[in-house]
C-alpha cells in the first residue's frame, strides 16, 4: 500500500483569517484533512506549500 501522506501540522496553530500561518492549510483542508483520500492529501499539502512560500514573501 503506498506511503500515508503525512500531516503537515506543525502543532503550532495559528489561523489568520482562513489560513493556518504555521502550516499554509486552510480552515477547510483542516477539518478535512481525516476524511481526505490520498490524491486529496497531497493537493493539500501541496496547496500549503505555495502558501507559506507567499507568507513568507509578504513578511520577508
Amino acid at each position: 500500500m503506498a506511503k500515508e501522506i503525512e500531516n503537515p501540522c506543525i502543532s503550532v496553530c495559528q489561523l489568520s483569517g482562513e489560513l493556518c500561518v504555521s502550516c499554509g492549510r486552510s480552515k477547510e483542508d483542516i477539518r478535512k484533512w481525516k476524511r481526505m483520500k490520498r490524491p486529496e492529501k497531497m493537493a493539500a499539502v501541496q496547496r500549503a506549500k505555495v502558501r507559506l512560500k507567499g507568507l513568507k514573501k509578504a513578511h520577508g
